[in-house]
């Protein structure tokens, strides 16, 4: 008996130190992921500045969830706040910043690139989505945060916790997108209409939750306790019955085709409904142009 407990004794203690030794490889890994520092100098659109041109970007704000984040005001917002996973902030982009006010090289830098001003990548900042922004967009939405009055609001620290460091060296949650985001890419400059080619051009904004194919499934990075995202695909388990007016009553009052409310709380309705008609037409018509695929199915 005595020989049996020492044994377990050890095996516990070795368990332990494997544990000890896995997570100090964790930390000291995704340290080294965070701290990279990635050299882009990106050039700044034209920044008009006409009225017309800061409501343009007020709107390419709204309906790219720019708000949603960094609060109605600008002024910053907690995304995240799980001792576990992390606590992260969207910074006041407002001249009332306490770091100061961002240049426009520095905002072009972190919204296209998700790289901050220090040279590293920023948290959850899904520059993936934003990476092709037109330059007229761009240019709008400088515009707008032009326009910002002064908010004195400071976040509180961004930081990463365990579960969130092992996903991010687990490659299961894009923590960092400038470790995913093609930094040679061209802004993509579509002709705005009710075409399925803008559709998929505004569609980028969609892939955060509902992947590269538009097939939905659970969102990477997120508790199990989350819904899935729904499948955009014209399947038979996506919006294969649903009709242009379906789509639109979903993103302008959280009703889906059936007449079940979406869970708003993850469905971003806050910034949907504010699509134009003729966004909402060519969201639909890209939607029905994507390949068929069943829901969960990403490639």
């Amino acid at each position: 008996m005595r020989k049996l407990m020492k044994w377990i004794g050890r095996s516990m203690v070795a368990v332990v130190l494997l544990l000890a030794v896995g997570l100090v490889a964790v930390y000291l890994l995704s340290e080294q992921r965070m701290a990279r520092v990635y050299a882009i100098e990106p050039t700044v659109p034209p920044v008009p500045v006409d009225p017309g041109a800061v409501e343009r970007g007020l709107h390419v704000a709204t309906i790219r969830g720019c708000r949603d984040c960094h609060g109605s005001d600008m002024g910053s917002g907690t995304l995240i706040d799980d001792a576990m996973f992390a606590r992260i902030s969207g910074p006041n982009l407002t001249p009332g910043a306490s770091g100061g006010v961002l240049s426009d090289v520095d905002l072009v830098r972190a919204i296209r690139h998700g790289v901050g001003r220090n040279g590293r990548s920023l948290l959850l900042m899904p520059s993936q989505e934003f990476v092709g922004l037109s330059e007229q967009d761009m240019g709008d939405l400088l515009a707008y945060l032009h326009s910002l009055p002064a908010v004195e609001r400071t976040p509180p620290e961004n930081r990463v916790g365990p579960i969130g460091r092992i996903l991010l060296v687990a490659d299961q949650v894009p923590l960092l997108p400038a470790e995913h985001v093609d930094h040679a890419a061209k802004p993509e400059q579509p002709v705005v209409g009710a075409t399925a080619e803008y559709g998929a051009y505004l569609a980028a904004a969609c892939q955060g939750c509902h992947g590269k194919t538009f097939a939905g499934g659970h969102i990477a990075g997120t508790p199990p306790s989350w819904p899935d995202a729904a499948n955009l695909t014209p399947d038979p388990t996506g919006l294969a019955e649903w009709s242009e007016a379906d789509l639109k009553k979903a993103l302008r009052e959280g009703i889906s085709r059936d007449g079940r409310p979406l869970q708003t709380e993850y469905m971003p309705v806050s910034a949907t409904k504010h699509l134009t008609d003729d966004e909402v037409s060519a969201l639909y018509a890209y939607l029905r142009s994507v390949p068929a695929i069943a829901s969960g199915v990403q490639q």
